[in-house]
């Protein structure tokens, strides 16, 4: 596969990812589309690492679906962290 495409992948179901994660956690109104996208990256990073380190997980056996799923996950993880040190912060 071209790894151009690849990225390009990752890059739409991460801000797909972000984007679901802001709404479910009620943050959308906070951010906009490029905070989405890096939320979205970072979650799916997290929920890579994560789901490696539980189950043994190797991410190039996983499908569109299941990589959006462990990026929504990790997308919330990540939101809920910023949160958590943003309210430490004020």
């Amino acid at each position: 596969m071209n790894p151009a495409i690849g990225i390009l992948g990752w890059i739409i179901i991460g801000a797909l990812a972000g984007w679901i994660g802001s709404k479910l956690m009620g943050t959308d109104s906070r951010q906009g589309p490029i905070a989405n996208i890096v939320i979205g990256v970072l979650g799916a990073v997290v929920g890579g690492f994560v789901t490696r380190f539980l189950f043994g997980d190797n991410p190039g056996n996983n499908g569109y679906i299941a990589s959006f799923l462990v990026a929504l996950l990790g997308s919330c993880v990540v939101i809920l962290g910023w949160q958590a040190l943003s309210r430490r912060r004020a």
